[in-house]
């Protein structure tokens, strides 16, 4: 058996107030698994002890410490630990604004850009990433919002592209997009698959496939990172735990704070504490 300081896990998800489009997230985690899930923005993570496995719809990657891995907006992805004594790691999480603004002001790509690797062997873009953290900690505003900007700079120019357009809607794509706007609209009282499919002219099965194709994950998994997501941005305006776990449709706070924690890495009372502290602060 493990000792218990072998598996000893611990997180802070918080954002800085003077750089308001990042998200920050320092952790360690041993028994602790991301299941399948999105983000509106970029994860750029480096992983500083141990090994972290992100599963990706290509497959999965490795992360060991001297790499990054870059994941681009709404991309699907699990993570979990790679090996026995789990992983550290100190990710960003950038929002798309932040990252298209600095394509526009230091590189040549124009429009919404993207990441063409997931994983990269890149120790100073690591070791980067581990500044800004050190730097938002300390209060240093110049230095994390500048080491910021070399960061994605040094990534984009290195492995930056444009994102393809997105193809017009047809067929199973369309069922898709149209039963994600009614899965959003009806997030708190969803119909059943077989409901919804009636509603939009289609089959259970056919309109299964066809939104786990468009968007990496059956309607009910989405449905389920799409409440997490909705709960963040009421703790964010500091509603509390339980009315955000009724307004997104969870029965209770308990599967709030259980669906939460395993998607966010940390549960929803320290996400918010963290957060009003920001508030709190002087100009923020």
């Amino acid at each position: 058996m493990p000792e218990a300081d072998d598996v000893r896990e611990w997180a802070r998800h918080w954002q800085y107030a003077e750089l308001p489009d990042l998200d920050l997230l320092r952790a360690r985690y041993v028994r602790h698994a991301f299941p399948r899930h999105s983000h509106e923005g970029y994860v750029l993570g480096a992983v500083t002890g141990g090994v972290e496995d992100v599963g990706l719809p290509g497959g999965t990657v490795h992360a060991v410490p001297g790499t990054v891995v870059m994941i681009n907006p709404e991309v699907p992805h699990t993570a979990r630990s790679g090996a026995p004594e789990g992983w550290t790691y100190a990710t960003l999480y950038p929002s798309t604004q932040v990252v298209n603004a600095i394509a526009a002001e230091l590189t040549s790509l124009r429009g919404t850009v993207g990441f063409t690797e997931n994983r990269v062997t890149d120790p100073r873009a690591s070791r980067l990433i581990s500044e800004i953290h050190r730097a938002a900690e300390e209060g240093n505003a110049l230095a994390a919002d500048s080491l910021l900007r070399v960061l994605v700079a040094r990534l984009l120019s290195r492995h930056g592209s444009p994102l393809p357009l997105p193809l017009p809607h047809a067929g199973g794509v369309q069922n898709a997009v149209r039963a994600r706007a009614a899965l959003e609209e009806r997030m708190a009282a969803p119909p059943t698959l077989e409901a919804l499919a009636a509603e939009l002219g289609t089959g259970p099965f056919a309109l299964l496939r066809a939104f786990k194709k468009q968007y990496g994950m059956p309607p009910h998994t989405w449905l389920t990172d799409a409440r997490v997501r909705r709960a963040r941005r009421l703790l964010d305006t500091g509603v509390a735990p339980a009315d955000a776990a009724a307004a997104v449709g969870f029965s209770d706070q308990p599967h709030l704070n259980r669906h939460f924690t395993r998607i966010v890495g940390v549960p929803p009372g320290a996400y918010q504490r963290e957060r009003s502290v920001i508030r709190s602060e002087p100009g923020a």
